[in-house]
């Protein structure tokens, strides 16, 4: 494990090309920094020594190339999207089920998500179980208790199936 004074002198030596490189390969400034961070966080465990100089600054230029490649295969790189290339027109909410989706959002985690599987996404209770692997009867109770906890957080109003 590497001391905090060479850390601290590859940090000074190295580090904007690290970011730059990163920028370069991610084009996003919160990616460029969660790899920048793993990069020196690999230099800090890495046990054997540099050359020199500049084996040193190539070794982090290539575990930096390697971390961005890894970042922009990754399954959770795949499936996400930034926020802003996301159309948020279609994901508006009424006004009059706001105050519903407020109270849904304060529920137990349990809760909400049976909730929002069987009324927002047409989950059976047999269909919710499977998925989140608990018992059928488990489902109808946690539905139960959770149209019991909206009820009295929305005042009294029913929400019968």
């Amino acid at each position: 494990m590497r001391t905090e004074q060479e850390v601290k002198q590859a940090l000074d030596a190295h580090g904007d090309a690290v970011r730059r490189i990163c920028f370069i390969h991610l084009k996003s400034y919160a990616d460029m920094e969660d790899v920048f961070q793993e990069v020196f966080l690999k230099y800090i465990l890495y046990e054997q020594s540099f050359e020199s100089h500049a084996h040193e600054r190539a070794w982090l230029l290539r575990v930096a190339i390697n971390q961005c490649k890894d970042l922009l295969k990754s399954f959770f790189r795949k499936r996400v999207f930034s926020l802003e290339d996301i159309d948020l027109s279609s994901f508006t909410v009424p006004e009059e089920s706001m105050e519903i989706l407020e109270a849904v959002l304060q529920l137990p985690d349990k809760y909400r998500d049976v909730i929002y599987l069987h009324y927002y996404e047409g989950y059976s209770a047999v269909e919710i179980a499977k998925m989140v692997e608990k018992k059928e009867n488990t489902i109808y109770t946690w539905l139960t208790r959770a149209r019991a906890q909206l009820k009295k957080l929305l005042g009294g109003e029913s929400f019968e199936e």
